[in-house]
Parts: structure tokens; sequence; C-alpha cells
């Protein structure tokens, strides 16, 4: 399969397009010149959290690109299937999927209420799974075709299942679908793959559970966005991949990240979760 490089024309769809990672990878992709799904559920601005999906969209337009508006919860399997479908009939078809909508819950099993459980598994597995169906007969038509879930590799190390396991539960199996659907899918084909921030990025999720303090230990979200651009630019025989944002942009040649940092220093930034390059946490 020869080697693509531009998204123009091509449709990407970006779930939790609201805010955070998801705001910069949907306006890296209208850069690009693709025609962009919002999916994400805040419609009118909430004075604790920044961004919306009408700012999303104004943003993604003045970069370039098309936006198409999705008032969406993807815990509704029926909410997102109408979404992906409106979105389909609009850009004439679905080129890229990326699954960036996620809960962050890092309590423990004792201070975890099952409704916040519930949550996790609704939104980080439910989610993905709705909107891959929904999307799928569209994806079998594009000739590169590209999933991308923001999940991390599958580390079963105890120390790093057991530091949170409700949330680490949600994740992985968020992961387990990037190796599923990368075999099951492999045939059409269309590539699956995960890509995972190397350090922690100051998203609208890490700030809310960890404060304003987080950035002085991240990165800027671009970088997410940036390394989902250039993964979903591969061919569609790139797939079955466990990726990090670095690893993603060194590959590209890019050997300077210093324009990613909010960190005062290199030494500043924190490694992320369930890398086998982490330390293990203390339970």
């Amino acid at each position: 399969m020869a080697e693509t490089r531009s998204l123009t024309d091509r449709a990407v769809i970006v779930t939790g397009a609201s805010r955070g990672i998801g705001r910069e990878i949907a306006v890296r992709v209208a850069a690009d010149g693709a025609r962009v799904g919002l999916l994400a559920r805040t419609e009118t601005p909430n004075p604790k959290l920044a961004g919306t999906l009408a700012e999303t969209a104004e943003a993604v337009r003045a970069a370039g690109g098309q936006a198409y508006e999705a008032v969406c919860d993807v815990r509704d399997a029926d909410s997102v299937a109408a979404a992906v479908a409106d979105i389909a009939d609009a850009f004439g078809g679905i080129d890229v999927v990326v699954n960036n909508a996620g809960a962050l819950d890092l309590r423990p099993t004792s201070a975890l209420p099952p409704k916040n459980f519930r949550r996790l598994l609704a939104v980080n597995v439910e989610g993905p799974f709705a909107v891959v169906q929904a999307a799928l007969p569209h994806l079998r038509r594009s000739d590169n075709a590209h999933i991308v879930n923001v999940s991390p590799p599958v580390n079963l190390a105890p120390a790093w299942i057991g530091a949170h396991t409700g949330h680490t539960v949600g994740k992985y199996a968020e992961s387990l679908l990037t190796i599923g659907w990368a075999a099951e899918f492999a045939s059409i084909p269309v590539a699956v793959n995960s890509l995972w921030p190397a350090t922690t990025v100051a998203s609208t999720g890490m700030l809310v559970a960890m404060g304003d303090e987080v950035r002085a230990q991240a990165r800027d979200p671009r970088i997410m966005a940036d390394a989902l651009h250039a993964l979903v630019t591969r061919p569609a025989d790139c797939t079955g991949n466990f990726y990090t944002d670095e690893q993603i942009l060194r590959e590209e040649g890019v050997a300077d990240l210093t324009g990613y940092r909010l960190a005062a220093s290199e030494d500043d930034l924190v490694p992320n979760f369930y890398l086998e390059s982490t330390p293990l946490p203390t339970i």
C-alpha cells in the first residue's frame, strides 16, 4: 500500500473533542485539510472546565478544516450511531476514528462508588466500541482507514494494576479492543493502534484530577495531536501497535521535543502511567 502523508478531504471523527487532547487533535487534523466530526457532551460553557463543542468547531474552521458538531454522550450507543451516521452523510464517508473521550478516576477500590466504576467502563470501553461499530461500514470503504484508541500498553505488573484498579481495568479493556480489532480488521484493512503520552500531559482530565500544578511536570496536549496526525497518515498496514507520542515523533525525525514542554526542564517531566520505563508505583 502506498504511503499516505495527507489528510486533505479525509473525514476524521474525534470523540471528547470539546477540550484538551481531543480539541488539539481536531485542530491539528483540520490544519491538514481534514473534515472533522466532533463528538462531545459539552454544548454549553462549564465554569470549572474551559472548552465547548462550538469553540472547537470554530477552531477547526479557523485552521482550514470543515467541522460537523455532534452533541453526543459516548455512553449512549443509540446517540453514537445517529451521530456517526450524520457525520458520514455530511462528509460522504469516514476515514479515521479517534477514540479520545475518556474517564479518569484514580480512587482505590474502597473509595470508588459502583456508579463511578460503571462510568469508567461505559466511557472507556463501551463508548469506543459503540463508535467503531457504527463507523465500521464506512471505514470499510476508505482506502486508508485508521482507528486510534487513546489507551496504554497492557502492563500486567501487579503494582500498576493495584495502584488504581478500577481505572486500570477500564483503560486496559480499551487496549484489548486495540489488539482484537487489529486482528479482526486486518483483512479489510483497517489499521488499529493505541497512542499514549510518554509523560504527563496537561489534559483537562489530569488538571481536574491532580490540579493546576500538574503543568509543572507535563507537556502540552499538542504533542499528542502531532503524534496522532503522523500515525493516521501512515498506511493501514501499520496496525496492532502501542505507541507513545514521543516514540511516533522520534520515528518521524523530530529530535527536539522541548517545544511541547510546560515543565521548567526535561528533568521535571513525569513519566506516564503503565510504561515499562516508568518506576512502579507504591501501593
